[in-house]
């Protein structure tokens, strides 16, 4: 598979998991892996150690990649989770809101 149903800039909802039902915007998109990094959503924390001297180590929460199936695109318009079409226009492929067919 080397496609996938979100992209980077989306602004999608999280299906399963413990942040099941909370919404964000795509930071990052892997196709290879399948997954998507979701801003402020899956925080994981991250021991750090200082590289310079003079840095500050400790402990950093992060966001961590979740599978791409574990999310749905948020349409603009009815502001709720989607599957997404496809339509032609002209000469260009399109995605669109299943629900109400407004252009994502």
């Amino acid at each position: 598979m080397n496609n996938l149903h979100v992209k980077t800039g989306d602004n999608v909802q999280i299906i399963s998991g413990k942040d099941k039902g909370k919404q964000g915007k795509v930071l990052e998109v892997s196709i290879k892996e399948q997954k998507v990094i979701v801003e402020g959503r899956n925080l994981v924390t991250k021991h750090v150690k200082p590289r310079r001297q003079g840095e500050q180590g400790g402990i950093v929460k992060a966001e961590a990649p979740i599978y791409a199936c574990k999310v749905m695109p948020v349409c603009p318009k009815c502001d709720k989770p989607t599957r997404v079409g496809h339509e032609i226009k002209g000469e260009k492929k399109i995605r669109v809101c299943k629900k109400c067919g407004a252009e994502l």
